[in-house]
Parts: structure tokens; sequence; C-alpha cells
């Protein structure tokens, strides 16, 4: 293996006057009375291969049983499998987390959340299979179930949303993938305009890091729906290297000031000046700001005093089912 790794590397080829070098990446798996089957042997090489390639590609690796890479990224492999057996079986739930102003006179808003319920498991949350989903490219599949399903709910109007994820603006995260997906803004056209809810009622979540990695392709499609009257919210603001430089190219509504700030503002003086200076930064550019994962009574006190206009976390209220579970 290590062979043709190196003849590979040392190949070159020219094409319109210019010259390439190819790399490759070798998974390896030993041979014994306990590798298990063909499929269990040919799954381990995959996933062996994989590991080569996230620890820098042109390189061998060779499978262990105990080898932690390996099962990591088998763990993953695995996910795709159960994800596309969640859309085809119509296994994911909506849930509404509240978002509650601090402010009288504060619209009411509601995020709609993601759980994956699978058959004699508890209800698992995106944190579990969001990373699979993103690395084999899933994610445009599932914003596309969580667009569909939400604007289909919200559409059968407010009766049928319990009391506690009734509100009057309701927000949908979208990945970085979807933004890249051309279809998928002619998709989310259609489906709004069919489910007859008033633009001004939905705020599109794009994280920072997504939206700084696509930035023309965001503000693209921020500004297309915009036009129609929706509402943008940047999401784990704080999270990237160079939030303030990219916030001013970035038509947006709403910051959503990134939970690790948060949960300790209380006790950490470092946390409290960030999310001071990303509060008046916002609100100096006309935004609203929105503090996740506000899970104390300290918390909540220290954001009431520095103007933060909108809390949401599971001291604020734990996520509710928006709707009733789908058939099958």
């Amino acid at each position: 293996a290590g062979e043709l790794r190196r003849t590979i590397r040392d190949f070159r080829f020219q094409w319109q006057d210019r010259y390439f070098e190819v790399g490759v990446s070798i998974g390896l798996v030993p041979l014994t009375a306990d590798s298990g089957s063909m499929t269990d042997v040919l799954s381990a090489a995959d996933s062996a291969c994989y590991v080569a390639k996230d620890l820098g590609r042109n390189r061998v690796h060779i499978y262990q049983p105990d080898d932690d890479a390996v099962a990591r990224r088998h763990g993953e492999m695995q996910w795709v499998q159960r994800l596309n057996e969640g859309l085809s079986g119509n296994r994911f739930r909506l849930y509404g987390q509240r978002i509650a102003p601090l402010a009288a006179g504060g619209e009411t808003m509601c995020e709609i959340l993601l759980r994956l319920d699978e058959p004699g498991k508890p209800l698992i949350p995106p944190s579990a299979f969001i990373p699979a989903a993103e690395r084999y490219y899933l994610m445009p599949a599932i914003d596309r179930w969580v667009v569909a399903q939400a604007f289909a709910t919200l559409g059968r109007g407010p009766r049928q949303i319990p009391d506690s994820c009734r509100a009057s603006v309701y927000a949908i995260n979208l990945s970085g993938q979807s933004l890249c997906d051309d279809q998928f803004l002619d998709f989310v056209v259609g489906h709004l305009r069919d489910s007859g809810i008033a633009p001004q009622r939905i705020c599109f979540e794009i994280t920072e890091t997504a939206a700084i990695a696509n930035l023309s392709r965001a503000v693209a499609f921020i500004t297309r729906f915009k036009d129609m009257g929706c509402r943008f919210a940047l999401d784990d603001f704080g999270s990237g290297v160079s939030s303030f430089g990219y916030l001013k190219n970035l038509p947006v509504d709403y910051l959503k000031i990134a939970g690790n700030f948060i949960q300790d503002i209380a006790i950490d003086p470092v946390d409290h000046a960030m999310v001071d200076a990303i509060n008046q930064i916002g609100h100096v550019m006309g935004l609203k700001t929105v503090a996740e994962s506000v899970e104390t009574e300290g918390v909540l006190t220290r954001l009431r005093a520095l103007g933060v206009d909108y809390v949401q976390g599971y001291g604020v209220e734990m996520p509710q089912p928006l709707s009733p579970a789908p058939k099958p």
C-alpha cells in the first residue's frame, strides 16, 4: 500500500501547459479470524480510508479494533442509513421553542427545531446527527423536509398549533449546504407561496460560519426573501473569527449571540464584555439581539440589565411538539 501511494504521489501529468499531481488515501484492514463477514471487512476498510483523508490525505491508515477515529467515522457512516430511513419513513419531528422578549410589547417568536424519532428509542436531538448529515451532504434533503413540514403545519392555522408554540414569527434553520443548492431557493419560494403564510411571519436562521463560508450565495438568498418580506437571523454570532467585519455585508434582522458566551455571563467578566459588545453593535446597526442557551435566573438578570432584546433556552421554556406525529 505504501509503494502504491508513493507511485501515485510521484506521478505527474500535463494538461494545457500545466502540471498536476495526484494523491491517494488508503485504508487497510487485517484479515483475521475475528474480522467478521466480508461486509464488515469492507465497511472497516472504507472507514479507515476516510480516516486517512481526515488526517491529511495522501497517507495509509491501518484499521485497528480499538481505533477511536475509525469507530467515530464508522458511526457517522451508520447515520447515513438511519437518516435516509428517517426521511423515507417520515420519522423526523418538529418541535418549537419560545423566544421571549425581555421588553414589554416585543413580538412573540418561536424557533422550529428538529428531532429524529426512531422506534423504541428516546427522541434524538440534531446535535447527534447533524455532523454526519453535513459530512455526507444530507442537509439539503433534511432542510427540504423541515421547510415543507413547517410551512404545511403553519399553513393549517394557529388552532392546529399548541399554545406554547403559537407566535407571530417562526424561525426556521437553514444549512450552508442548502444555500449552495441551486434548486433550494425556488423550492422554498414555492412552498411558502403554496402555504398561504404571510412572509413577514417567517424568519430564516443561518449560522454565522455558514454565511461567511458562502457569503455571496448567502447575500443573494437573504436579499431574495427579504424582498418578499421574510426576516433573517444570524445564528451563533460570535463563534467566527471575523464576526463584526462580515456583519456589515449581511442584511439580517436579528443577531443570535452564541450560547457559549451566554452560559457563564453571570460569573465570567470576559463573556459579559463580549455579550455587551455584540449587543451594542447590533443595536447600532438597527438589529434585534437574541441570547441563546439561557438556563438560569442569574443569566436572565444580566441579559436584562444589558438590554438584550430576546432570550431563549431551557430556563425560558423547554421545546414542545409543534404538531402531532405524522403518519408514516
